[in-house]
């Protein structure tokens, strides 16, 4: 009996019993039936996610494995007379090249948005039920899976409905998406989560580097920190809306937090139930009844398929569809399903978002306001509206992702998070579409420039003289403001001018060192410190006297002169006789 449990737990109300005591201890305190919302809040539902629901998410709701970890805790690690046929050291076991890609995953997150404490552990347990560790660590030497990973196709047959969005450049599916590598992410998704994990400059979904990074970006947005457990359980049903993965994702993110160790790639153990075991999928020219497996292979699934393709569809004669002679079917009348909102919208309008524009660094004031209206211009409510930014100014929305989607209200508008613009100057793209339907979208054009000051003050106010040949004893210190607020990290140059009215670089008088000692006189490429200061270097003299101008100026207007006087050092004059004159 326990021989059997170890290997495989098999779908049904057997599997339903232990995989509720199994993960009892895990989610006791949390409601069942969980579903995300537009902002990646959870509330409780047990209704199916809508199709556009599923295409908001990782994998589109695609099928995953659902084995449970063994009972037994994998501690301590397996030692060398560890026999084959053990299944706690065989499942604690994570391929090198995968374990690897999840712990830099890890650290990569630490250092971005370290709030989000993600465990390598939860990439690990996501990797064990999306595809079994990439087919059990069969990668290449740079991570890239030995033969593509696909799931079925989303057609809306059994699975979410989701419509070609890549052209089949993922997927090689030119009609609906599939999901897509070690992960399972759809095209849609990954298009605007995917990243480079392993720093050949692409983003490659079959790529285990790739792929482990893009789920931990993806897991810690909106804020979440997956240290607190309400957080974690949003995380993950956002990846797959059902609460059957999330336990079963939890079950196994536990199992791993109690040790794992490091074997060879490509002998990781392979999974064997999935989801869909069981499903009916007919073709819409066969028979209802599915064909019946080949020796070696999963019910439902090609042979060869990991974590599973497309059901074949039965021909005449094939077992388990009646013989030629059998007579057909009787086909069911067609029923006819309401429209959902999504269904009913025409297109997209700005509801009246205004100029954005703000400086590198700071949130912008105005935020992107879009309405969803059918043909007649009505109002569509409940509808879900992605943002996506396009462009090279490190500009995020708040939380520090490229995308946010949000759904509409009563009025119909969906309004997006604030924009905090990033530290490079230019223009870029809000790009707003709905989701799960094919309309014209939105695009917003928005601007960052460069950070500003307005004022420019000296910080002291002694007198800034030297002797011919000498050195200033005072630095130039100046402080920049911008609204009365300090400006920091705003660009300045500093020159030698001529004269108040002639801006140009002297050519005698006071002077900087460059690197090499030579005499300069303008420095650009300054930068005001985070409390808007800026400390100039040390100023020399050459032997000409007289009253010479520094000028400070810095991006958005702000300048400041400064006088600096050369002049001889002062004889002390004698001082008069006081002896006494002779008699």
């Amino acid at each position: 009996m326990a021989a059997h449990f170890g290997r495989r737990l098999r779908k049904g109300a057997a599997t339903t019993a232990v995989a509720a005591a199994a993960v009892a201890a895990l989610s006791a305190s949390q409601a069942p039936g969980v579903t995300a919302d537009g902002q990646g809040r959870q509330t409780t539902a047990d209704t199916t996610p809508s199709p556009e629901e599923a295409a908001d998410s990782a994998t589109g709701n695609s099928p995953y494995y659902t084995d449970l970890p063994p009972l037994n805790s994998p501690n301590p690690s397996p030692s060398a007379g560890t026999g084959p046929g053990d299944r706690t050291a065989s499942e604690a076991g994570i391929p090198a090249t995968v374990l690897d890609a999840y712990k830099k995953a890890e650290a990569a997150l630490r250092e971005k948005k370290p709030g989000c404490n993600l465990p390598w552990q939860l990439l690990a347990a996501i990797g064990k039920v999306e595809s079994g560790q990439a087919r059990g660590g069969r990668v290449s030497a740079d991570g890239t899976t030995l033969s593509p990973i696909l799931g079925p196709q989303l057609d809306g047959n059994g699975f979410a409905l989701i419509k070609d969005t890549d052209n089949g450049a993922y997927d090689g599916n030119s009609t609906y998406d599939q999901a897509v590598g070690p992960m399972q992410f759809i095209p849609s998704t990954w298009a605007w989560a995917g990243r480079d994990g392993n720093g050949d400059g692409r983003e490659d979904p079959n790529n285990i580097y790739d792929a482990a990074l893009s789920a931990g970006h993806y897991l810690c947005r909106n804020g979440w920190d997956l240290s607190d457990r309400g957080d974690l359980r949003k995380a993950i049903l956002s990846y797959n809306n059902s609460t059957d993965y999330l336990n079963t994702v939890l079950r196994w993110l536990e199992y791993y937090r109690k040790g794992t160790h490091e074997i060879p790639d490509g002998t990781g153990s392979l999974p064997v139930d999935r989801s869909d075991d069981g499903t009916v999928r007919p073709s819409p020219s066969s028979s209802a009844t599915p064909p019946a497996p080949k020796p070696g292979t999963k019910p439902g699934n090609k042979p060869g398929t990991e974590p599973g393709g497309s059901r074949p569809s039965p021909g005449p004669g094939t077992p388990g569809t009646g013989s030629p002679t059998t007579p057909p079917p009787t086909t069911p009348p067609p029923t006819t399903t309401p429209p959902t909102p999504t269904d009913t919208v025409d297109h997209l309008e700005d509801a009246g978002t205004g100029a954005l524009t703000a400086m590198a660094g700071d949130a912008f004031t105005k935020r992107i306001s879009t309405r969803a209206e059918t043909d007649a211009g009505k109002a569509v409510a409940k509808v879900r509206i992605r943002f996506t930014i396009l462009g090279d100014t490190g500009t995020t929305f708040a939380g520090g992702e490229n995308v946010a989607t949000v759904v509409t209200g009563s009025s119909g508008v969906a309004v997006a998070p604030a924009l905090q613009a990033g530290e490079t100057p230019g223009s870029f793209t809000v790009r707003a579409v709905v989701v799960g339907r094919a309309v014209p979208g939105v695009g917003y054009q928005a601007k960052v420039t460069e950070r500003a000051a307005d004022t420019l003050v000296r910080t002291g106010d002694a007198a800034l003289t030297c002797t011919p040949g000498g050195t200033f004893a005072t630095a130039v210190e100046v402080r920049a403001t911008y609204g009365g607020a300090a400006a920091d990290k705003v660009a300045a140059t500093a020159t030698l001018i001529t004269s108040a009215d002639n801006p140009a670089e002297n050519d005698k008088g006071p002077y900087f060192k460059d690197a090499d000692g030579k005499a300069v006189r303008t420095l650009s490429g300054l930068k005001t410190d985070a409390d808007g200061l800026l400390k100039l270097p040390q100023l020399y003299a050459d032997d000409t006297t007289g009253t010479f101008l520094l000028r400070v100026t810095t991006a958005g207007g702000a300048a400041l002169t400064v006088e600096l006087t050369v002049a001889a050092a002062e004889t002390p004059s004698p001082s008069p006789s006081t002896s006494s004159p002779t008699a």
